[in-house]
């Protein structure tokens, strides 16, 4: 009884939720669903969390906060005006909608006391989840989080939640004058959207995350789909000088790599000795004849090089933190895994029996032992004797199979997209093991936002010309093949640490992943990568070509493709990565990696199935003639 009364209890609640969301939005044609994972909003579709029947008064709180925060979007938000000044690169993008959400949310309560106590105890709710009171270090808070707070508190005139203070305190007193005005123009000018998004331009481009306004008008004849990484490159370019002419540095990364093959870099006097000297240190200069585009070498690394790799790192996830944090991590895994339990654990069992009846699946009759025939039982009850009554079972070939998961551990995979990839990841691992098929799960994201090490040194030695890779690769094995699961099991809760994602060099992780696969002594090896969105690293893409990183991922992925040593597989998050991988699938909400994954590997399994079952009737064809 208490149990219906919970749960209709529980429907009221959403009923009336959804409706106070439609109230506030102004607009009756919202649709509110609710269902597991973080809010959201797709167009006129807003994704609720799912509330537990109990219904406690903190969960209630939470959830109205935000309904509405999802309201005041929908309310307050022009998208055209918010795109219109959109910035070109990821981490600057993730600031700029922290900060218009923070808008929203100001302007939208400032008049309404309820809608304000359920916006802080969201907020409140967040930043103590997040783990703010124990960050002793500015970079602990992610920008976008910090930059948000900030905004929050500028233009509501309203402390942040304690939990958040200290951090916030560090973020204050390194953000500068420049920042400083920008966000006290921000806070005038949060009534006009329009005017707003200039002032959040100028923070950004104060704290050297995208170009100045002035700068920032969009080339309607550049309509590639390497704009991006191309703007972000020329936009760096532009900043570090080194002594090039405006035209030069837009005519070196605005072209296409075809239009770049006979053009010079710029005027200067030796500079074709340089191109020479470039060319036979394998140098991926934008500037004079480079044949090897025309005709691209066996080896992918040979048009591109990192300045150094004496500060890049290959370490295990429980190197990374102590086994505390390591255990904390875990738990909090296990509390998400609850949610996606049920729906990836059927499909994982679905392809296990398929795994298995791959395996063991065909019989040998007529045998004189073995298992009786139960369809020869009339010969047997005839004669006792009678040979020829008996059958074996007989495996099919079924090669045995090392699966490498390759999850990008990226800053844009923050919050839900690598806490799917982290169940995913785990779950995968326990069904392929139970089905004797090695499993290894890598991750791969850098050391230090916009350069580390490698950056200080470029610097230090005089800031060379065309320097290659400028960040600190951090490659971190989560599971090794060889490891079983249970011993690995803590290593997967490593990915929701607070701090460990930052830049994708994708290029140089696939190689990696590669190479670890290749070495292995299995037969059939499937190379699986989990990502979602280009190669980006600013301080690599400051100073190089703005594809220099993409086109290295392409050739990495056509070599591997050609050589056909590894099944390679890609799946998307939000990003089409078909333009990049043969065999690839795209989707859009994190919510859906769990399916997709067996999905995908249901169909590699199938079609081994299918080669093996072709190959027998071959051989049994020619048995018979």
């Amino acid at each position: 009884m208490s149990d219906k009364k919970d749960a209709t209890r529980s429907e009221d609640f959403k009923k009336a939720t959804a409706s106070a969301l439609r109230a506030v939005a102004g607009s009756a044609e919202v649709q509110v669903a609710y269902q597991p994972g973080p809010s959201g909003l797709a167009g006129k579709r807003a994704r609720l969390p799912l509330p537990t029947r109990a219904l406690p008064p903190a969960e209630m709180a939470r959830l109205r906060g935000a309904a509405d925060a999802l309201a005041l979007r929908l309310k307050h938000h022009d998208d055209n005006v918010h795109n219109a000044r959109m910035p070109s690169r990821r981490e600057a993008r993730d600031v700029y909608d922290a900060l218009e959400q923070a808008r929203v949310e100001v302007i939208g309560s400032t008049n309404m006391a309820g809608i304000a106590a359920n916006l802080h105890a969201k907020l409140a709710e967040t930043c103590e989840s997040e783990g703010y009171d124990r960050m002793t270090r500015k970079d602990q808070l992610p920008i976008a989080a910090a930059l948000g707070l900030l905004a929050r508190e500028r233009m509501s005139g309203q402390a942040a939640p304690k939990s958040a203070t200290r951090v916030l305190d560090l973020w204050r007193s390194t953000i500068g004058d420049l920042a400083d005005n920008a966000l006290n123009e921000m806070a005038t000018n949060a009534g006009d959207q329009s005017a707003f998004t200039r002032s959040a331009r100028k923070l950004l481009a104060a704290l050297d995350l995208a170009e100045a306004e002035v700068d920032a008008e969009p080339d309607p004849s550049d309509d590639t789909s390497d704009d991006e990484g191309e703007q972000a490159g020329q936009q760096d370019q532009n900043q570090e000088g080194e002594g090039q002419s405006q035209s030069e540095a837009e005519s070196m990364l605005g072209a296409q790599p075809e239009q770049m093959e006979g053009e010079a870099a710029d005027d200067e006097a030796g500079e074709e000795a340089d191109d020479d000297s470039a060319a036979a240190e394998g140098d991926d200069r934008p500037g004079g004849p480079q044949p090897r585009r025309e005709k691209p070498s066996g080896d992918p690394e040979a048009s591109y090089r990192p300045y150094t790799r004496q500060f890049d790192e290959e370490i295990d996830a429980s190197d990374l933190c102590d086994a505390d944090e390591l255990a904390r991590l875990r738990q909090h895994l296990d509390t998400q895994l609850q949610h996606l339990q049920g729906v990836v654990a059927k499909l994982a069992n679905r392809l296990q029996r398929r795994l298995m009846a791959q395996q063991t699946r065909a019989w040998d009759f007529d045998l004189e032992e073995g298992q009786l025939d139960a369809g020869r039982l009339a010969r047997v009850i005839v004669n006792p004797m009678m040979a020829l009554s008996y059958k074996h079972e007989r495996d099919t070939e079924f090669r045995d199979t090392v699966v490498t998961l390759l999850i990008d551990n990226s800053g844009s995979m923050r919050g839900r997209p690598i806490t799917v990839a982290a169940m995913c990841g785990d779950i995968l691992a326990r069904t392929l093991e139970r089905c004797a098929v090695k499993t290894e799960v890598l991750g791969f994201t850098t050391r230090a936002w916009k350069g580390g090490q490698s950056r200080e040194r470029w610097v230090q030695e005089g800031k060379p010309r065309n320097p290659g890779r400028l960040n600190d690769l951090r490659h971190i094995i989560y599971k090794s093949a060889d490891s079983p699961w249970r011993r690995s099991r803590k290593n997967l809760g490593l990915m929701l640490r607070e701090g460990l994602l930052k830049e994708n060099i994708d290029g140089e992780a696939l190689l990696w992943a590669y190479r670890r696969i290749l070495a292995r002594p299995e037969h059939r090896r499937i190379l699986m990568v989990i990502s979602d969105g280009a190669p980006v690293d600013d301080s690599t893409l400051s100073v190089n070509p703005g594809n220099y990183l993409e086109r290295h991922l392409r050739d990495v992925i056509k070599e591997i493709e050609d050589r056909r040593a590894v099944e390679l597989v890609a799946i998307g998050i939000g990003h089409d990565v078909t333009r990049y991988y043969k065999r690839a699938v795209t989707i859009v909400d994190a919510e859906e990696l769990g399916g997709t994954m067996m999905k995908k590997l249901t169909e590699l399994f199938d079609e081994d199935a299918a080669a093996a079952w072709a190959r027998a009737s071959i051989e049994r064809t020619s048995v018979v003639a």
